[in-house]
């Protein structure tokens, strides 16, 4: 069975039958991180699955970014997080010893957050793929969707990008020592004290940066918030060698995919080089997240969070939906 490409998947949900919505706060409609169903005024569920294939060669340090990446999707809502049902696809005649460590690792990522792994399911699958379902909970007046975005915001990003570009380094032999590790820490790296610190900042809209790239996500928010984003590609924090390893061709198939999901909705300034531009389409695992809160308030979140940075601002909606210069 093909694959379905970036676009192809709203198409699917657009042809499924209606259903009820009458305690969705969030749902698929504007392809936000996680779903939210009200339970009563002051409680709602968050709800996300995410699992991916192998992004490290040490199976404990593989769990624990699977297990930090499906919890970005809570935590970028301005939920918090607390219980989790692990996804396995591993091979039945494979090294069980080898499962166990990934499991470990994806344990000890969750239960550094507080969150419980309640079981989970497993498939014999020739192609490794780990993950979580997690669940977590919100007051329905506080959630924090990718939609909010207002011109005058700040835009701001919590963590460097350029993992896909290293992991590929990292298979054909190229990445240095250094810039493999600094990939790791970035992907293990947990977004739980920059979403508290958002959500005391009032943040207006947020997402966290994975598979379509910064580019491909915030293409997602600003159609969703209907403005336009304003970026600064001098001002976006890379991971080491990115450049250097962009030019050497270091790119996965999500650099031709991001493009064509966004397609014609983002400007580039002529100074920004093509390396830079595949590094904002890179696709990336346990990525930052990218926040729009109102400018007064955006020295304080630095300030708190001082690791982040701010790479644009929210205009009125113009011509495109991303200008970068």
């Amino acid at each position: 069975m093909a694959k379905l490409a970036p676009g192809d998947l709203a198409q699917v949900l657009s042809k499924l039958p209606a259903q009820s919505k009458e305690n969705v706060i969030v749902g698929f409609d504007t392809a936000d991180d996680a779903g939210v169903f009200r339970l009563t005024d002051e409680t709602a569920l968050v709800q996300t699955v995410d699992f991916f294939t192998p992004v490290a060669d040490d199976p404990f340090t593989y769990g624990k970014i699977a297990a930090v990446n499906s919890l970005n999707d809570v935590y970028a809502m301005g939920g918090v997080p607390l219980t989790a049902l692990s996804i396995v696809c591993y091979p039945q005649k494979g090294d069980w010893d080898v499962l166990g460590e990934i499991l470990a690792g994806g344990q000890a990522g969750m239960n550094g957050e507080g969150v419980v792994v309640l079981g989970g399911h497993s498939v014999d699958d020739q192609e490794i793929k780990f993950g979580y379902a997690v669940t977590g909970t919100i007051h329905p007046g506080r959630v924090i969707t990718n939609a909010g975005s207002k011109p005058g915001d700040v835009l701001i990003l919590t963590k460097p990008i350029g993992t896909g570009a290293i992991n590929t380094a990292v298979k054909a032999g190229t990445a240095s020592a250094a810039t493999t590790q600094a990939a790791l820490d970035a992907m293990m790296s947990s977004s739980r004290e920059p979403a508290k610190v958002m959500t005391e900042a009032g943040a207006n809209a947020c997402t966290d940066v994975t598979g379509f790239g910064l580019i491909g996500h915030a293409f997602e928010m600003a159609k969703a918030s209907d403005v336009t984003f304003e970026l600064i590609s001098d001002a976006v924090p890379l991971l080491p060698d990115v450049i250097e390893l962009i030019g050497q061709g270091m790119l996965t198939r999500g650099d031709k995919n991001n493009r064509v999901y966004v397609g014609d909705t983002v400007s580039f300034a002529d100074n920004v080089t093509a390396e830079m531009q595949s590094a904002l389409y890179d696709p990336q695992t346990a990525g930052g997240l990218l926040i729009s809160l109102p400018s007064s308030n955006a020295g304080e979140f630095l300030r708190k969070v001082p690791y982040a940075k701010q790479i644009g601002t929210v205009n009125v909606k113009g011509s495109h939906l991303i200008n970068i210069r």
